[in-house]
């Protein structure tokens, strides 16, 4: 779309933040690709008016769902700043929320709102990279909003991940919970392109307990540890995405996501080119998964409590 048009685009789905609960379609994950990777949302680069829009969009689901804003971060926000490569100052928001669970122990569901925006008057709307992994971050928080969780859940759309992880650098140096409660990041990023049904989950090589975890009972989706190998070079993806910066700090991480595709970074990467389907499927194995490793960490980690207790 040329940017002319955007003006008309920008007014009819600008205001499209979520409706009420009652008059969502059954089809909201697709619902969310497609508005957050449509062309009105100029491909949501910090510190543009897309990114705001697309702020807007997401707190509007955030209330939709019910999820409640951490007591430090009012209006779901987490702002933050930084020098970008040419020592201009840019500015970034966060947008955070979260589900109480059993315990105060935390798990980080993260996934990246930003992407490229406007480049030779091309919008590149990523579509993948990563509306997707934000409509997978609300399907999974629409998920324990209604099914309690035994770990507290944070929920956390980061932003400026295109500029170096800024978003996620800040929230894990100036945590809004003690970061020591954190227990694990999961995160999202590209997960709706893949024409094999090959879904990675990245980081059981430095964090082997958790592989035992990494499977799923669909046969519609192969869930396969891999790219986290040190050796690997480039292709290793440990460092390569917003569960980086809790890695940094030695939180235990899986980063779902797909290998790169033709689309990768380029404006065709738009909400036509995805595979519905395969979305649906690695949402659909990632709540499974998440759901399993909430259970399972919990018990373990009550289970270590009592023998602490009975030792003393």
């Amino acid at each position: 779309m040329k940017l002319y048009l955007l003006i008309i685009a920008t007014a009819l789905l600008g205001c499209s933040s979520a409706k009420k609960t009652e008059a969502q379609p059954a089809n909201q994950l697709l619902k969310d690709v497609e508005i957050l990777s449509s062309d009105a949302y100029q491909g949501r680069k910090t510190g543009t008016t897309g990114a705001e829009m697309a702020r807007k969009y997401i707190a509007g689901r955030f209330r939709e769902l019910n999820l409640a804003p951490l007591n430090n971060i009012p209006a779901y926000e987490q702002p933050f700043s930084f020098k970008n490569e040419k020592g201009q100052v840019i500015n970034g928001i966060n947008m955070i929320a979260s589900v109480k669970g059993k315990s105060d122990h935390i798990i980080v569901i993260s996934a990246h709102y930003d992407h490229i925006g406007i480049i030779n008057n091309e919008i590149y709307n990523g579509a993948d990279d990563n509306a997707s992994g934000v409509a997978g971050l609300l399907k999974l928080a629409a998920y324990f909003k209604s099914n309690k969780p035994s770990h507290t859940l944070i929920f956390a759309a980061f932003d400026a991940e295109e500029m170096g992880l800024q978003g996620a650098k800040y929230f894990v140096s100036k945590p809004p919970v003690p970061i020591e409660k954190i227990k694990l990041n999961i995160n999202m990023d590209m997960i709706s392109h893949n024409d094999k049904g090959e879904l990675y989950a990245c980081g059981t090589f430095k964090y082997p307990q958790l592989k035992p975890f990494i499977n799923t009972a669909s046969k519609k989706i192969k869930v396969l540890p891999g790219h986290d190998d040190p050796k690997l070079g480039i292709d290793n993806w440990t460092g390569q995405s917003d569960h980086s910066a809790f890695n940094d700090k030695d939180i235990p991480f899986i980063y779902f996501g797909v290998e790169d595709h033709k689309d990768y970074h380029k404006a065709s990467d738009e909400f036509k080119n995805i595979n519905q389907d395969f979305l649906i499927n690695a949402v659909s194995a990632i709540q499974e998964i998440t759901s399993r490793l909430d259970k399972q960490l919990y018990i373990k980690a009550v289970i270590n409590e009592k023998k602490i207790m009975n030792k003393q």
